[in-house]
């Protein structure tokens, strides 16, 4: 399974001026998970797509409402 969230540990010097973010966190497009488009995928009405910006739910990556990511010691 995949995920489209994906989340790593930076390396941060010990002489580096900036406190550094433990975690950084960064979002795929999910167009990299369909190679092709398969025959007979679910889409969503016309002008529910027209709000969603895409035809295809598989396809549908809403922007994140709060950080992705959690800074040590919140």
């Amino acid at each position: 399974m995949y995920t489209q969230q994906k989340c790593y540990r930076p390396f941060h010097s010990p002489m580096d001026p900036c406190p550094p973010r433990e975690i950084k966190c960064y979002s795929t497009p999910p167009q990299l998970y369909m190679p092709y488009q398969p025959p007979g995928l679910q889409q969503f009405d016309p002008r529910v797509a027209l709000r969603k910006g895409t035809l295809w739910p598989a396809l549908f990556d809403p922007y994140p409402k709060k950080k992705p990511y959690r800074e040590e010691g919140e």
